[in-house]
């Protein structure tokens, strides 16, 4: 454990606005990411509204609803929720690497360029007008069409097509989520030269993942070391490095700050993220970041993503899960290490937080690990 690396999980929980003032509205939480990953659309929106002040689950969705937000696949082969403003640049950066590592599916799925170029047609006749449809309705209609979208074929013909800037998310039907013209949901969608684009990748995610470094950028974004290089020197002043360990790290400039902790009585802190949250998988070369105090046996990605992420002081201390019923939502908590009392009003709170967001009543119920 380094004075250097605790150091740097300081700044990070602040960088991703877990140690920081809550922002305003869903939209301002994608606005500072840049995309926020969102391949399991209910947790995520967990991930905007902990950020936020006062923002219910009913308020994401109707933020969803209205394209004040929109999803698609772009930084990496999964969903994000990405601002409209922001939707087309980050696609032309970032989706040709994509299809570069769809490749081998497009192949093994029979979806060649003529196929997947005649299937976008289909899909394009099909929403133009605003008609929004669900996966279950464009299966049909690419059916009728003589295209076949048995087994994963569909959703890599619709993954190709938001790719492609064609296609984005539409408003939910129901439960069921569905698709738009993006040139319809997002007819204000800017483009941007390379260059700056290459500058603004950078310069987002270091300031809202940083420190970090730029493997970590590669992993996020697709791209390779190259490009990211060319990134933060076009960045110029908007970012700085600073070496650990002879680790680069790289984050927005450094404005002055709270209180050393030698010098504030320490309150604990508990965090409950979901397994998809930023502060979970924006990270490859420096995800260790998150077990300096090494309480998790491991750090495997299975681990993490597919179970609830419990922090403490920014620290792994265990997972979660949740059971909503009915005006109430059961936490349960597998702790790695018992909790004293100050961090289990900690985790109390952190519930009652959990809760309020899903205008529930929220109980805890822990285990050890």
């Amino acid at each position: 454990m380094r004075v250097d690396e605790w150091g740097i999980v300081r700044r990070r929980m602040h960088s991703v606005r877990l140690g920081a003032e809550p922002l305003t509205a869903p939209e301002d939480v994608v606005g500072w990411f840049g995309a926020v990953q969102s391949q399991d659309y209910g947790p995520a929106k967990w991930s905007l509204g902990q950020r936020c002040a006062g923002v219910t689950d009913p308020a994401v969705d109707r933020a969803f609803a209205d394209g004040t937000i929109l999803r698609t696949h772009v930084l990496r082969p999964t969903w994000h929720f990405v601002l409209p403003a922001d939707i087309r640049w980050m696609l032309e950066l970032t989706a040709p690497r994509v299809h570069q590592l769809n490749a081998h599916y497009y192949r093994q799925l029979g979806l060649d360029a003529a196929l997947l170029e005649r299937s976008t047609r289909v899909l394009v006749d099909a929403l133009s007008g605003s008609q929004q449809r669900t996966r279950k309705e464009l299966r049909a209609i690419l059916a009728e069409a003589g295209i076949t979208t048995d087994g994963p074929q569909l959703g890599y013909i619709l993954m190709n097509a938001e790719l492609n800037g064609v296609v984005c998310s539409g408003a939910l039907r129901g439960r069921q989520h569905t698709y738009a013209l993006l040139d319809e949901r997002a007819p204000h969608a800017r483009g941007l030269p390379r260059e700056e684009a290459l500058a603004e990748v950078a310069v987002r995610f270091f300031t809202s993942h940083g420190p970090a470094t730029a493997k970590d950028l590669r992993w996020w974004a697709s791209l390779t070391l190259a490009e990211i290089r060319e990134g933060l020197e076009l960045a110029g002043s908007r970012l700085e490095r600073e070496l650990v360990d002879g680790v680069e790290y790289w984050s927005a400039p450094l404005e002055p700050g709270p209180a050393a902790p030698s010098q504030v009585r320490h309150t604990p802190t508990v965090h409950l993220l979901q397994g998809y949250d930023e502060y979970v998988v924006a990270f490859s070369e420096s995800r260790h970041l998150i077990n300096l105090a090494g309480a998790a046996r491991t750090l495997a990605p299975d681990t993490l993503l597919t179970n609830g992420v419990l922090l403490l002081d920014g620290q792994l201390a265990g997972h979660w899960k949740r059971t909503p019923s009915r005006g109430a939502v059961l936490i349960e908590a597998s702790l790695y290490a018992p909790l004293d009392d100050a961090q289990s009003r900690a985790l109390g709170a952190e519930a009652d937080r959990h809760g309020a967001f899903l205008d529930a009543t929220a109980s805890v119920v822990t285990t050890l690990l």
